[in-house]
């Protein structure tokens, strides 16, 4: 009986062959009919800036990703791998070659592209408030005045698993949360809108922020590789291309010298340096973290008595900690501990991603801080107007979660590729620029940013491997804020206003 069901079940019903043909094409075009496809929504826009009115499109939605599948040796077709969250942003009436387009996304490396989406560079902003402008819920969603689609097209990609991003059925998340994957599928996308929309010979930038300054890096250098596709210019809002520099870790000195100046400037903003203007301050603690400091640190145990006594004072003053605590940790400050411990005198925590935030903290007796107040400041907000804006005003409906911030995929990321040493891009950047010496690279930095330090971006920016005359396609910004400096109002319109410059310098004939 068994046989007999299964020849029965080759060929459709018993002595009908045709019957068995049809009855596999039909099953053949209901898988197909299964297979994912874009879901892009188009919308027209207009948005007025003093006496000039500007038209845009956006098309919103997401796209298909597959994957040549090779079996046996031979082609079997493109088969659908995951879905990725797109908002793009095209002037109306410019002629495309002529436009600049930038594509956009921030880090975690769980993180949606929300943040610079509705914080900095799309023509709509959400009014989340600042340290000193508390702004309830259920906030709300503001023309951006200072918009960067003034100056470049814009589109804002959402990693897999972040967004509306999904891998599709049949296909573990995983896949895709890992360094090598991440950047494929990111370039992937670059290459597909640029394909359809006829972009390749417009000018081109990448702007990423936090892990996605890392993942800005290995981009230039894939894409130019991969698909020789060159740009014009990458812009890295809060950088980080070498890890080791801000993982404190076991044997690794290096982080604890170069989260120093932010630790000066935290404790400059919390009125431990009285008198005292933040640029001096920032300054001598620059001074020591490139001088004595990496040195006493390298003497370990030959210190003597009366200099370790010394580097506690001059870290006590510059830090605003107890010379008591900086002795107890080795002269060692971690950066959570610091959030910790700074203002635990007062019964409160410091924010890790812009310490200019405080929030009371329940345990004084804890190491850590039991929430990051700099988040949880910006959570709601961004995550209301997101959820409202690409709905109602970008005409998008899907009913999955949009994921501001993935953890889980934080936790499950994979650096199998770095096995055994740091995890770095200065390699592949520094080729990227050698390769194309017109690709400029501009690095914005907060002052009051404890996550990716300051002067942490600027030491790898020291040891990027290009010959002297491309160091000058290198240029940074500071701003009195944290990670994400566009909450602070004044340092929003400054960014705005720089990586504008930014965009012009960098495009040929501009």
């Amino acid at each position: 009986m068994a046989d007999e069901a299964a020849r029965q079940g080759a060929s459709g019903e018993k002595g009908d062959p045709a019957k068995g043909a049809a009855s596999t094409s039909t099953a053949t075009e209901a898988t197909r009919a299964a297979d994912p496809t874009d879901d892009l929504v188009e919308r027209k826009h207009s948005l007025t800036i003093g006496r000039k009115k500007l038209a845009y499109t956006t098309s919103t939605g997401r796209i298909v990703l597959r994957e040549e599948v090779i079996e046996d040796g031979k082609f079997a077709g493109f088969k659908p791998r995951a879905t990725v969250f797109i908002s793009a942003y095209t002037l109306d009436g410019v002629p495309s070659r002529e436009r600049p387009v930038t594509f956009a996304f921030n880090g975690g490396p769980g993180s949606s592209s929300v943040w610079l989406h509705l914080g900095l560079l799309g023509p709509r902003r959400v009014r989340s408030g600042d340290v000193d402008d508390h702004v309830p819920p259920p906030y709300d969603v503001v023309d951006n005045l200072e918009t960067l689609l003034v100056h470049t097209d814009l589109v804002f990609i959402d990693p897999v698993a972040t967004g509306f991003s999904r891998a599709v059925d049949g296909v573990k998340p995983a896949d895709y949360h890992g360094f090598t994957r991440d950047i494929e599928s990111v370039g992937e996308v670059i290459r597909l809108w640029a394909s359809r929309n006829g972009r390749w010979l417009s000018p081109k930038f990448l702007t990423g922020e936090s892990y996605g300054t890392l993942r800005a890096a290995g981009l230039a250098a894939y894409l130019q590789t991969r698909h020789g596709m060159y740009l014009n210019g990458i812009a890295l809002v809060s950088s980080v291309l070498d890890i080791g520099t801000i993982q404190f870790s076991e044997g690794n000195d290096v982080p604890y010298v170069l989260f120093l100046p932010t630790y000066a400037a935290v404790a400059h903003y919390h009125g431990k340096h009285p008198g005292r203007a933040l640029p001096d301050v920032v300054a001598e603690a620059e001074a020591y973290a490139a001088g004595d400091y990496p040195r006493i640190l390298a003497r370990g145990s030959r210190l003597s008595a009366t200099e370790r006594r010394a580097a506690a004072a001059k870290l006590a003053r510059l830090t605003g900690l107890r010379r008591e605590y900086v002795e107890r940790v080795n002269l060692r400050i971690e950066h959570l501990r610091f959030f910790a411990e700074l203002l635990r005198d007062r019964g409160l925590a410091v924010g890790r991603l812009d310490a200019r935030f405080t929030t009371p903290e329940p345990d004084g007796g804890r190491e850590h801080f039991s929430a990051d107040p700099s988040y949880s400041f910006i959570q709601g907000p961004y995550s209301a107007a997101l959820n409202q804006y690409v709905r109602e005003e970008l005409g998008y409906e899907n009913d999955l979660p949009y994921e501001i911030l993935s953890g889980a995929t934080n936790e499950a990321w994979s650096y199998k590729e770095f096995e055994g040493r740091s995890i770095s891009v200065v390699e592949q950047l520094g080729g990227a620029m050698r390769a194309n010496p017109d690709l400029r690279v501009h690095v914005a930095c907060g002052y009051y940013d404890g996550a990716t330090p300051h002067y942490a971006a600027e030491y790898v920016a020291a040891h990027l491997p290009i010959p002297p005359e491309l160091q000058q396609n290198v240029e940074f910004a500071h701003y009195e804020a944290g990670h994400m400096m566009y909450v602070h109002e004044p340092s929003r319109i400054r960014q705005s206003a720089d990586l504008a410059d930014f965009i012009r310098r960098s495009v040929p004939g501009a």
